[in-house]
């Protein structure tokens, strides 16, 4: 049996504006197309994050460029201070 999805990338990337289809094997692989491979960075071992939305399943590649793109954006939470409470404990259990 074989299904057909667009793929679609958002976020800080850039949006393809060609769709572009696909077909699913037997196990759920996908190739997806050179053209958009090479545009999102996309090299062999490359994971993605996969979510489903009322519009269909989007795949968010994770990348030297998409990880760059969030730098910063939780600066807010303060989550520094957390980790480096968390390490201090941890240096203090191990001695």
């Amino acid at each position: 049996m074989t299904y057909k999805i667009n793929l679609a990338y958002f976020g800080k990337m850039k949006n393809s504006t060609n769709n572009e289809t696909v077909s699913f094997t037997v196990k759920g692989q996908v190739v997806i197309p050179r053209k958009i491979r090479r545009e999102f960075e996309i090299e062999e071992g490359t994971q993605a994050i996969v979510q489903t939305t009322p519009n269909g399943i989007l795949l968010k590649p994770i990348t030297g460029k998409y990880i760059r793109s969030l730098r910063g954006k939780y600066k807010h939470l303060d989550l520094m201070k957390g980790l480096t409470e968390s390490r201090k404990e941890d240096r203090q259990r191990d001695w």
